[in-house]
């Protein structure tokens, strides 16, 4: 789901980097000396998961699990998913540094829904089990959505590029549903503290 350099319009690239500037200095001011720990054990797991990928034109197709960092840390996902992206960018050439802004935008505002419908609350183990799916499911559908509005706003040659990244998306979708509901059930076991909403 990275934009790679050279693509984009530079007033989206700067619309991007002015917005997600904006949060992650707002999610930096929240973030206590006790959420490092935390905020740097699921920067890790973006910055692994993100590197099991798919090539796919202009944007690939990958493992992102930015719900269940977003559902963990809330806006603080923010700080761990720019780090993690400016380590990839820095370190492999992955996405890049002129695409950073936007890429944290298509990345870590997914993240604040997942932290969104993690919050739902429930009855039923089956209501959990549903709501902790869509805590992947939905952030990777929004992500997606964003991509291709991004790709359609930057010009009217890429609106095929557009309908193709969403496409593309779809089995990532279920994925990292079953993923997440799978990590969440793990995480209520070994470190329920973690869950605390």
């Amino acid at each position: 789901m990275h934009i790679s350099e050279g693509i984009l319009e530079p007033k989206i690239l700067i619309a991007g980097a002015v917005v997600s500037t904006l949060v992650l200095i707002y999610a930096l001011k929240t973030l206590k000396s006790d959420d490092i720990p935390k905020v740097s054990a699921f920067s890790a797991l973006f910055f692994v998961a993100s590197f099991v990928y798919v090539p796919l034109g202009i944007t690939s197709v990958h493992l992102i699990m930015n719900g269940i960092v977003g559902a963990v840390l809330g806006v603080r996902a923010y700080v761990a998913i720019f780090v993690a992206l400016l380590l990839q960018g820095v370190l492999f050439g992955y996405g890049g540094i002129t695409t950073l802004g936007i890429n944290l935008f298509t990345l870590a505002t997914p993240a604040l829904v997942g932290y969104a419908i993690f919050r739902i609350p429930y009855k039923k183990i089956w209501q959990k089990q549903i709501i902790w799916f869509c805590v992947g499911f939905v952030p990777i559908t929004f992500g997606a959505l964003i991509l291709s509005f991004v790709l359609f706003l930057n010009k009217d040659e890429f609106l095929a590029a557009a309908k193709i990244a969403f496409l593309a998306h779809i089995p990532v979708m279920i994925v990292e549903g079953i993923i997440t509901l799978l990590a969440l059930n793990f995480i209520e076991k070994v470190q329920p503290s973690f869950l605390k909403k």
